[in-house]
């Protein structure tokens, strides 16, 4: 097995505003709670992951900057505070080496998956890939090799932007890196592939087929 190499930047909005399409998606969950959960699933898998050296927290937000830093991710100030992708630009910037962009909404990620993807991704010297989510048309991972910027295209039709970028998308299938959650649907399948103990702890009582993974 190689040694760990990439350095994963996930982004992480203010709670108050971040997946706003997921609001009151479990009765009686504060939506802070919920958006904070998804996060900590996220870095929980990657922090687990046996080919990431390093993770970069971008987050301006109160509550999630002491969570992932106590999980035992680095934290990096939204110092652009200009949206996703400029946040992605800054940690990319920090980070030495290759370097994967991922979204912090992945509460069913595996390690495995990630990991399969990271290694997929090396296998083409500087060249930028992506992992498209489960509907084929966002993008959950975007990886760059050391020296190659990452140039990340993510929001509307991001599979799209980062093709016509020159990223080549990769085709394995890595069920849990794919899904993404936008809407209580997506929770919904997020459950059914196993949630992560901070999500299954929020949904479970509402949701009992919602384990954790």
């Amino acid at each position: 097995m190689s040694e760990p190499s990439w350095t994963v930047v996930v982004p992480v909005k203010r709670l108050d505003v971040a997946k706003s399409r997921l609001r009151g998606a479990l009765p009686g969950v504060p939506h802070e709670s919920l958006a904070l959960a998804l996060a900590l699933d996220t870095v929980r898998a990657v922090l687990a992951c046996d080919a990431v050296a390093a993770l970069l927290v971008v987050t301006d937000d109160p509550r999630v900057a002491p969570a992932v830093r106590s999980a035992g991710a680095r934290v990096l100030p939204d110092v652009p505070d200009a949206g996703l992708n400029a946040a992605l630009r800054h940690g990319a910037e920090t980070a030495g080496g290759p370097v994967a962009g991922l979204t912090a909404d992945l509460p069913a990620l595996l390690p495995a998956d990630l990991g399969a993807a990271l290694r997929a991704a090396a296998g083409t010297p500087g060249v930028r890939h992506f992992v498209a989510d489960a509907p084929g048309d966002g993008t959950v991972l975007l990886a760059a090799p050391a020296g190659v910027p990452l140039d990340p295209r993510f929001g509307a039709g991001s599979a799209a932007a980062h093709a016509a970028s020159g990223a080549l998308p990769l085709a394995g299938g890595w069920p849990t890196l794919r899904r993404d959650v936008d809407t209580p649907a997506d929770l919904a399948e997020a459950a059914r592939l196993g949630l992560g103990p901070h999500t299954a702890a929020l949904a479970a009582p509402r949701c009992p087929a919602a384990a954790p993974g």
